[in-house]
């Protein structure tokens, strides 16, 4: 299974979008995504790339989801590859 992760948009430069995870910054591609993303917009990411932009309306449910899903693992694997990928590589 494959997780998403949920980011705020900082920045975008062409197909580059600097992203905040939990106070970690990312450079995310964006050459796979459909549609355009702004600064403050949330997308979700996979590999490095944004999978998917999520609405704003849906925005506080996700990240709510997220922080529960985080916090409850312990040592889920699936949890702590989210954070070693999150960790190695910030801007």
């Amino acid at each position: 299974m494959c997780l998403g992760i949920p980011g705020q948009v900082v920045s975008v430069e062409g197909k580059t979008a600097v992203t905040e995870f939990w106070g970690v910054r990312k450079e995310i591609k964006l050459d796979i995504l459909e549609e355009a993303v702004q600064p403050g917009d949330t997308i979700v990411v996979h590999a490095g790339y944004a999978i998917r932009r999520v609405p704003p309306a849906d925005v506080a449910d996700t990240l709510a989801t997220y922080e529960v899903v985080l916090c409850e693992a312990g040592e889920d694997p699936i949890a702590l590859d989210v954070i070693e990928d999150l960790e190695p590589h910030s801007v």
